[in-house]
């Protein structure tokens, strides 16, 4: 009995460290993705100068950031608990999520495709990305504070 208990805790332990992974993983990559769409913001805004270089790397780094996500795995049932601000609506409606996801892909494709080459150029792609990450966290994300 006592390495029964063992076992089923050892397994309770793995399991919730791999989910504990998943949401540490998935956040990282929100976080870089944020960053990433943070210098464009800046560009759009008027805090920093506009830089094709640099909306060239931002674009190519969300885009790959982006197109990596895979619902399945970075959502795995469960890892909806924890230390994470992913609404329980990701797991009652995948499909719509998959959705969200899948049009943010092209959203960044598109852009990283054609990187502006100019302020004004910035400002539909930057708009159309925020509309995307908007439209997602509205239903998907809960709300901090």
């Amino acid at each position: 009995m006592k390495k029964f208990v063992i076992a089923v805790s050892a397994i309770a332990l793995a399991t919730t460290a791999a989910f504990a992974d998943v949401i540490a993983d998935r956040k990282a990559v929100m976080k870089e993705n944020g960053r990433q769409v943070g210098v464009l913001v800046k560009m759009v805004q008027g805090e920093a100068d506009f830089d094709a270089a640099a909306v060239m790397a931002a674009l190519t780094k969300l885009n790959e950031n982006v197109q990596a996500i895979d619902v399945a795995a970075s959502f795995p049932p469960g890892s909806d608990k924890g230390d994470t601000t992913a609404s329980p609506k990701i797991w009652e409606d995948m499909a719509g999520f998959q959705a969200e996801v899948d049009k943010f892909k092209a959203v960044t494709a598109e852009a990283a495709a054609a990187p502006a080459q100019s302020l004004e150029a910035l400002k539909p792609q930057v708009a159309a990305i925020g509309q995307s990450c908007s439209s997602c966290h509205e239903t998907y994300r809960i709300k901090k504070g």
